[in-house]
């Protein structure tokens, strides 16, 4: 499995991920109108924007195919001063759920952030995903929750977060 930095050739593989984790993930969670709904044409469309501007990575498997990817930046709303960094999105297949994917994944954003000097990083799951176990097992704490609005309903997020993101990459 490579982890690498995504480029612009990667909109479609990215955009298969993201669509096919989403309904995998959030059935039974988020209406199933929305996610049958979503398009790969769409999200590639998405991507192809994303992707200029954004620091995402991808794993790679077999063949060159995209199996998972992470993005991250700069915390996103200004409301957090404990948290500079975030971790916008994480998607794997789930097929390849298990396999320290989403670690490297998460490794590799907290490293780009800290290259661009931000020591501290949180992300948003939402409170119903089971997967959100996956932070608290590399030692996120819980900090913050709020609501939001997908597909017309109202649904719980919760807010992660790492005061020291050296502690994900062994620089802690």
């Amino acid at each position: 499995m490579i982890i690498r930095k995504a480029t612009l050739a990667d909109a479609r593989g990215i955009a298969r991920v993201h669509v096919d984790s989403w309904r995998a993930t959030y059935r039974h969670i988020v209406a199933d109108s929305y996610l049958d709904g979503l398009t790969y044409e769409a999200r590639e469309q998405l991507w192809n924007e994303n992707l200029k501007a954004e620091n995402t990575f991808v794993a790679e498997g077999e063949n060159g195919v995209i199996v998972g990817f992470a993005t991250g930046g700069k915390e996103g709303t200004g409301e957090y001063a404990d948290f500079e960094g975030e971790l916008y999105a994480i998607y794997i297949l789930p097929e390849f759920l298990g396999q320290g994917i989403g670690r490297r994944l998460v490794e590799r954003v907290a490293e780009e952030l800290m290259e661009k000097g931000m020591t501290s990083m949180l992300v948003w799951v939402l409170r119903d995903n089971g997967s959100r176990r996956f932070y608290e097992k590399m030692c996120g704490r819980e900090v913050d929750s709020k609501t939001i609005r997908i597909a017309g309903e109202d649904l719980m997020e919760v807010a992660y977060g790492w005061e020291d993101i050296g502690q994900l990459i062994g620089r802690g």
